[in-house]
């Protein structure tokens, strides 16, 4: 390919706010998973999370984060390119607008393309503490460990 894919990636973070840019960057209908295909409660918390079709959807996914969260950092500490894929890796740390907590979360993003554009985006990071950035109060049970007793957190 004559495209450097991770260029265009890198691009396309960068210009989440532009639509623009973003439609130059991706197919129409461009799909972008944000943490899960679909979690009614998680988006309940996190409402970007699922999945989302086209550039619009890219840019007002990014604006709801923004308005949750200040972005203090995110670094790319790593990146992979193979074929038609680009993988990026690295941390992040947001600080809720509301709550002022902060989280420090690992990311893991794959990026696929169609033509030199953006056709297939998944982003993972650490939704519990991601989402534990918002919490005011209250205990929830686990009981995780079969041979093990219920905890409370």
């Amino acid at each position: 390919m004559s495209t450097n894919l991770t260029a265009v990636l890198q691009q396309l973070l960068q210009n989440t706010s532009n639509l623009k840019m973003l439609q130059q960057l991706m197919t129409p209908a461009a799909t972008y998973v944000s943490l899960n295909f679909d979690n009614p409660e998680l988006k309940k918390i996190e409402p970007w999370a699922g999945t989302h079709t086209g550039p619009q959807a890219l840019s007002d996914v990014f604006a709801a984060i923004q308005r949750f969260w200040k972005t203090l950092d995110f670094k790319v500490t790593d990146t992979i390119e193979q074929g038609s894929r680009v993988a990026f890796f690295g941390s992040f740390t947001y600080k809720s607008n509301v709550t002022g907590k902060e989280i420090t979360s690992p990311f893991g993003l794959l990026a696929r393309f169609e033509g030199g554009k953006v056709a297939y985006v998944q982003f993972l990071e650490d939704s519990y503490g991601t989402a534990g950035s918002f919490k005011t109060g209250g205990k929830t049970r686990f009981h995780s460990d079969p041979s093990g007793k219920e905890v409370e957190v």
